[in-house]
């Protein structure tokens, strides 16, 4: 359907032919009694109305507090994981406050009618986008027909062999694996790279919700550790021009005798000023070491550029004194 974008119906009536053809072939050859796995005889009707059920005392009420905002924040976790996942792929927007809204309020009306917890599923929505799916009005075509299937045609999936309906999602969430980005995420950021891999492997092992709860929890990690050891890089000059930028970046960046540049590239706070002090301190004493090497000048200027800083904190005003007590000991100066 990808290459021919006429012949859409194959790939879109793929899953439909497979599963009334592997249906009639097992009640054929009566395949579930060499082992098999059907899914069996399935009540037929609409779930019955439950909100003559709704009972708000009670000794399990706490327990099912608790139970439900677990469950809750799982589901809207999941689903806007997915409706960006999918966004992404079709390079459109997904406003996070109308799908927790929409997830809310289905399940709200759901909870009325003996409905399981719905959210975006991965499994659903990778079979509408193989199917070709665009638009919200496949949800209610397949809405209606879930309901006619309930209604009347409940006893012709009996003999519908499990492994059909596992082949179908298989083969629809393996056409949104993106091996190129992938690569790109290990060649931008590792870190990255290990996340995504926790969360591949997570979902593919585990479940949906320790993957992505891996995955969020090494993010948070992340975020974490960027906080309490925030970037700080050593400053050059470019000859000929008024630009400084990072050694380690531009090779031809070059260093102003007796004065060593650093860039903090994060707010500086109580969580990472005992690690600021100790890197700009083990700066200096790198810097007076290379110099006694190369027999030139020692450091008479220490130059902090916090164009990149957002905010500081009063533990932030007592390491640049500290910094600057600790230079006057030496004979340089602070500046920033």
């Amino acid at each position: 359907s990808m290459k021919k974008p006429k012949l859409f119906w194959v790939s879109a009536g793929a899953p439909l032919v497979s599963v009334i053809l592997s249906t009639i072939l097992v009640f054929a050859f009566k395949a579930q009694r060499h082992g098999i796995s059907v899914i069996g005889k399935l009540q037929e009707g609409l779930n019955p109305p439950s909100w003559n059920m709704l009972h708000f005392h009670g000794s399990y009420l706490g327990l099912v507090v608790k139970t439900g905002l677990v469950t809750g924040i799982i589901s809207l976790a999941e689903g806007i994981a997915v409706g960006r996942t999918f966004a992404a792929l079709k390079n459109y927007q997904v406003d996070g406050n109308k799908e927790m809204m929409a997830i809310g309020l289905m399940n709200v009306i759901g909870s009325t009618t003996s409905c399981y917890i719905t959210t975006g599923a991965f499994s659903r929505s990778a079979v509408n986008h193989n199917a070709g799916a665009k638009t919200a009005v496949s949800n209610i075509i397949m809405s209606v027909t879930v309901m006619v299937t309930l209604l009347f045609l409940m006893p012709l999936f009996q003999y519908t062999p499990n492994v059909v309906l596992g082949a179908i999602i298989v083969t629809a969430v393996i056409g949104l694996i993106d091996i190129p980005a992938a690569c790109q995420i290990w060649k931008i950021d590792k870190f990255d790279f290990v996340v995504m891999l926790c969360a591949f492997f997570g979902v593919i092992l585990v479940s949906v919700q320790d993957g992505l709860a891996i995955a969020v929890g090494i993010s948070i990690f992340k975020i974490l550790l960027q906080v309490t050891r925030p970037k700080t890089v050593v400053l050059g000059n470019i000859p000929g021009t008024d630009i400084f930028r990072n050694l380690h970046h531009y090779k031809e960046a070059m260093r102003i005798p007796g004065f060593l540049i650093l860039s903090i590239e994060a707010p500086i706070n109580f969580a990472n000023t005992t690690y600021l002090k100790e890197r700009i301190l083990r700066w200096i004493d790198e810097y007076e070491t290379e110099e006694d090497t190369k027999r030139q000048s020692s450091i008479h200027f220490l130059i902090l550029d916090l164009s990149a800083v957002s905010s500081i904190d009063t533990s932030g005003v007592s390491l640049l004194k500290d910094l600057k007590k600790a230079l006057e000991n030496t004979g340089a100066e602070a500046s920033t």
